[in-house]
């Protein structure tokens, strides 16, 4: 029997879409780790010339690839935000790829939202070509903490739960390991914007597509629960009268296996012992 999703699909292609009409004037996140992404592809010496975004509120990272020489097909949870870009609507724990139809897959801003994150992974292995790279970033462990406080203080005793649960980078390479990629790599970052006020900061979340899509999400916040919890956050400035927020960015990267990938030494195939080699230091 299947869990029950914990993120409503259909709001979350819904918010998606909603975004779509001003997300140039709230995405700078997406704008950092997509950078960061296309950053690391630029170190990979390989073609990888078939490519899979995942992920396009915008076109710029199917403009960055095929920059770069590649095909790209793109995806996305909405509707609207899959057809303005040549794409397909479809989440990530059910895509309708066949297997080894990509050699790259670029998933950026998405995966933190997904149902099945261990089921996303899987699959995104098999559509990988053998020798293909997944890349990823979306937000994870840690994010947020001034908005958190401030719900739970306006809202007092029994607050709601307001803000998704989040992964973080030890728990997500664990997950790309068991989803079988080779070569593993789970590292992250911490982005500081600094905001005047609480409204702002929940602005940009709507404006990017972040807000509340969980299944059993509370009621919408009571007016003097939301003016407390805007007097905790200005509480919370510093001395020019902003307050520092922090987004925790998780990246992943993973490549699908293939004979010709360099494979660890067999346990007990070294012919110097370490007590041999340590003696050697002497």
């Amino acid at each position: 029997m299947s869990s029950p999703d914990i993120f409503d699909r259909s709001l979350r292609s819904i918010r998606r879409d909603r975004m779509l009409a001003d997300f140039a004037a709230h995405d700078f996140l997406y704008r950092a780790m997509l950078d960061e992404l296309l950053d690391r592809l630029g170190d990979v010496q390989r073609d990888l010339p078939e490519a899979l975004v995942i992920g396009c509120p915008d076109g710029s990272a199917r403009t960055a690839l095929e920059a770069m020489g590649k095909r790209v097909a793109c995806i996305d949870p909405g509707f609207l935000a899959a057809r303005a870009h040549g794409g397909v609507q479809g989440d990530e724990d059910a895509l309708p790829f066949a297997d080894n139809s990509f050699d790259l897959i670029l998933a950026c801003g998405t995966l933190d939202s997904v149902n099945d994150l261990p089921g996303a992974l899987i699959l995104m292995r098999r559509v990988l070509r053998p020798d293909g790279l997944m890349l990823a970033a979306f937000t994870g462990a840690g994010s947020l903490p001034r908005l958190r406080a401030a719900l739970m203080a306006g809202e007092g005793d029994r607050p709601g739960q307001h803000i998704h649960p989040q992964v973080d980078v030890r728990s997500a390479g664990d997950l790309l390991s068991r989803a079988g990629f080779a070569m593993p790599v789970a590292d992250g970052e911490t982005l500081s914007v600094r905001y005047g006020d609480l409204l702002r900061l929940m602005h940009d979340l709507r404006g990017m597509g972040a807000g509340n899509m969980l299944t059993a999400r509370p009621p919408a916040l009571r007016r003097d629960a939301l003016v407390g919890a805007a007097a905790h956050f200005v509480d919370a400035a510093d001395p020019d009268g902003r307050t520092a927020e922090q987004i925790a960015i998780v990246y992943l990267s993973g490549w699908k296996p293939d004979p010709s990938q360099a494979a660890p030494a067999r346990r007990g195939s070294a012919t110097v012992s370490l007590a041999a080699a340590l003696k050697g230091k002497d």
